[in-house]
């Protein structure tokens, strides 16, 4: 599974980078809006082949897990990823304006962390729920008990991103100066 797992991130990328070529240097945006709405693709396809693999009787083990991570992170963060990407594209190519930079202080920064924290719940519920039905699905809980230590894994990355926000709203920083 690792390797079909390093081959969709690289799939993304690639992927990623053709769309914005063909938008900014072929001025061709019908056809990298194409390729930008093939991306999901490539969570479908590394989804597809972890249920395939469980079905030939693998034992789960932390690659399934992570195929499941990387997806609820492509579904929680990667819209934003892809729009913060065409903006520096659209900036270095297109002679778009410099895309802004995050607030750094007070409550623009903390609605910013806030944000982060929400993609990172999406991804969270959608990890978790991909693990629990691979679980329910399979239906044997000795092929899928190396799916376990995900749950708390995907917990302590949540309350870590809960954790940075509320520090920001309790704990604002400043403006220097």
């Amino acid at each position: 599974m690792f390797p079909i797992i390093i081959a969709g991130e690289i799939g993304f990328w690639v992927l990623l980078a053709l769309a914005l070529a063909v938008r900014y240097l072929l001025h061709r945006r019908g056809a990298s809006t194409v390729l930008l709405l093939a991306l999901p693709l490539v969570d479908l396809v590394i989804l597809g082949a972890t249920v395939a693999d469980l079905r030939r009787g693998t034992v789960a083990d932390w690659s399934h897990g992570l195929a499941a991570s990387y997806v609820g992170f492509s579904v929680g963060h990667g819209h934003s990823l892809v729009r913060w990407t065409d903006a520096h594209a659209a900036h270095r190519f297109a002679g778009a304006p410099r895309p802004p930079k995050p607030p750094g202080y007070g409550r623009g920064r903390a609605v910013h962390e806030w944000r982060i924290f929400g993609r990172t719940l999406v991804s969270a519920a959608i990890t978790v729920t991909l693990i629990a039905a691979v679980q329910w699905l399979v239906g044997d809980d000795a092929r899928t008990a190396g799916l376990d230590p995900w749950y708390p894994r995907v917990a302590t990355v949540t309350a870590i991103g809960l954790a940075v926000a509320a520090s920001y709203t309790l704990f604002p920083k400043r403006e220097k100066g």
